[in-house]
């Protein structure tokens, strides 16, 4: 609990006031609800959490008993965002679901609903459901699906809030070639270029993965996930150096073609 008490009052105090959370990550919840508490800032903060995923969306009562429950753990009376944990809930999306869900919103539970996106499909079916105002999508050095698709520009121009997450590939993009497991071999020619990026531009690879988010993509919130307080530190630090204005167009070029089965971490080997 120290740990993350550390982490929540050092993003307080930097300046971050979105919380990202899931009934499926364990106790985080619990934990954030806790430490918010205890700062006396829970009303202030936007919490954006998940519904569980393996709960039939279809139902009201499984619905809102799920939704209760997170207010409970996270001590709050209302929520910025709430959101569909599988894009798979698009497949049931219907006009009694989107009842539900704007009652929720007029009953004062919930601000905005959203979804997390792991296919530009399934995104693009998203951006044609009004009641979906938060798209949560992966996005970093290498991956550009979304972006080429136009998810950004057009989820953007409907007033939608985008979110991106996995900058840093599930730490791919950071990873030494020469600690690359057998199956991830295939990530070498991405990572030799990282690393011809990085002398270039004289930056660390968390300044380029960073830096290049930041620069690309303006009008989106950056999702990244710490472990301690000196981690965070050192990554609003990273986000806050002038020295990451970019040549983001150039560094499109060098990755423009990589592979999905890089981009795609359901298609690693484990």
């Amino acid at each position: 609990m120290r740990t993350a008490h550390d982490i929540i009052e050092t993003a307080w105090v930097g300046g971050i006031r979105y919380f990202d959370t899931a009934q499926a990550y364990g106790e985080s919840e619990e934990v954030l609800g806790y430490v918010l508490s205890d700062l006396g800032v829970v009303n202030e903060a936007r919490i954006i959490t998940k519904l569980p995923p393996h709960i039939d969306y279809t139902n009201e009562k499984e619905l809102k008993n799920a939704l209760h429950k997170s207010l409970a753990c996270l001590k709050c009376d209302r929520l910025f965002g709430l959101m569909f944990h599988r894009e798979e809930v698009l497949d049931v999306f219907d006009d009694e679901l989107v009842e539900i869900l704007q009652l929720l919103i007029d009953k004062g539970f919930v601000e905005h609903i959203g979804i997390s996106l792991y296919s530009p499909g399934k995104a693009s079916q998203a951006l044609k459901k009004n009641i979906l105002r938060l798209l949560q999508v992966p996005a970093n050095l290498c991956d550009h699906r979304f972006h080429r698709e136009g998810i950004f520009t057009s989820g953007i121009s409907q007033g939608k809030q985008i979110y991106i997450r996995s900058v840093f590939l599930q730490g791919l993009l950071l990873s030494d070639v020469k600690s690359l497991p057998p199956s991830m071999l295939h990530a070498t020619p991405i990572l030799n270029k990282v690393d011809l990026l990085c002398k270039k531009f004289n930056l660390s690879k968390q300044e380029l993965c960073l830096g290049y988010i930041k620069n690309k993509y303006i009008n989106a919130f950056v999702i990244v996930g710490v472990e301690t307080g000196d981690q965070l530190r050192h990554n609003l630090s990273t986000w806050n150096n002038e020295r990451l204005a970019l040549a983001v167009d150039e560094i499109d070029g060098v990755f423009e073609d990589t592979e999905e089965k890089i981009v795609n971490p359901t298609l690693w080997t484990r």
